[in-house]
């Protein structure tokens, strides 16, 4: 029938779309997401449909929908608008047109199931695995940080906070479960602070920048080899991160022992942990109160900012490019939203060294 598509129609644009650079053709080409079945089968526990109903959708390619919606912070229903719409899109999850695609109901009940089972860890240490394998090992050192990532406010009264804060329910959301439900107890509020810069004039404004943020903090460790996020944690936004340095987050498979992190992470315990476990400390020092910094100091600090700066690369292509902001609801579900970022960082990573090595 003249004007209707054909199977070398569809092809045609395919091919088109791959001239113009799919980069989620890219990501297919670099990553075998098969590695993830086992892992993903495990946590889900799906039957063996001996008792009849619709099968599920396959977990690898629910996976990816996963990767989809953590490339861009897509929500559950723009990430099904999206998919029956970009061809790109379908190409990736390997779906026809004549294919049923996931509704939004069922990706936030794939997600869930992912957060319950807690498989966010097993699926990131299993890429991880495969990077090593293939010669990304951490090596050079490592670099630690993290940053605030914002979640929607919550309009609660001066009771409320202050019962979240000693664990408790407030009285008033106990008799209502769908507004108790909707409240996030677990994400906090914080002040980030700005230091004040220098006029032109050479004088200081009297005040730096305080910034409030509500919701959770992404803890990373980065290898200064090749730059993949090794080791991460998820806390909410007022936990002190410079105790997470003694919380797991070093990567002791590093085959150096240096360890660069800002003036946040320089404290007694921190250094007494690494030196105990085999570190070498390249925490920026502090201004002495009170003192104008040592120039000695200011040079030290300076070398190994050119170093540590390589881990805000990581968070603005996450805050930036991806988009992250948790719309979910509590630290475990937050967990999997940060840990998902992750992973798809080092997707990313993988496939721009893998170009640039190609070239």
């Amino acid at each position: 029938m003249s004007g209707q598509a054909g199977f070398f129609d569809v092809d045609e644009r395919l091919k088109r779309l791959s001239g113009l650079g799919d980069h989620l053709e890219a990501f297919a080409a670099a990553v075998d997401f098969e590695m993830f079945r086992a892992d993903l089968v495990a946590a889900l526990g799906y039957c063996d449909g001996s008792q009849g109903g619709r099968p599920p959708f396959d977990p690898v390619m629910m996976f990816k929908i996963l990767v989809i919606a953590a490339m861009d912070n897509l929500s559950d229903e723009r990430a099904e608008f999206l998919i029956n719409d970009r061809m790109s899109f379908m190409r990736f999850l390997g779906l026809s047109l004549a294919d049923r695609v996931p509704d939004a109901r069922t990706i936030w009940l794939f997600r869930e199931k992912l957060t319950r089972a807690g498989a966010i860890e097993s699926l990131f240490a299993r890429f991880d695995t495969a990077l090593r394998a293939s010669g990304f090992i951490a090596m050079a050192g490592q670099i630690i940080d993290a940053t605030l990532v914002a979640a929607p406010r919550q309009r609660n009264t001066q009771e409320e906070k202050q019962a979240i804060k000693e664990g408790c329910i407030p009285e008033d959301w106990k008799a209502k479960p769908a507004k108790l439900r909707q409240k996030d107890r677990d994400a906090r509020w914080t002040v980030k602070f700005t230091k004040a810069k220098t006029k032109e004039d050479g004088s200081t404004p009297p005040c730096d920048i305080a910034i409030p943020l509500f919701g959770y903090q992404n803890h990373i460790s980065i290898d200064r080899g090749f730059g993949f996020i090794r080791t991460w944690s998820a806390t909410d936004a007022a936990a002190y991160e410079g105790a997470r340095l003694r919380d797991g987050l070093l990567d002791k498979t590093n085959t150096a022992s240096s360890v660069w992190a800002d003036t946040a992470y320089r404290s007694a315990a921190n250094e007494t942990f690494m030196e105990k476990n085999g570190f070498v400390s390249r925490v920026h020092r502090k201004k002495p109160k009170g003192k104008p910094m040592p120039e000695a100091m200011r040079r030290a600090n300076a070398e190994k900012s050119k170093v540590r700066s390589r881990v805000e690369h990581v968070f603005a292509e996450q805050k930036d490019r991806m988009g992250l902001f948790i719309r979910t609801i509590g630290i475990a579900r937050a967990k999997v939203k940060i840990g998902m970022a992750n992973l798809v960082y080092n997707f990313k990573r993988l496939v721009f060294l893998q170009r640039t090595a190609a070239a």
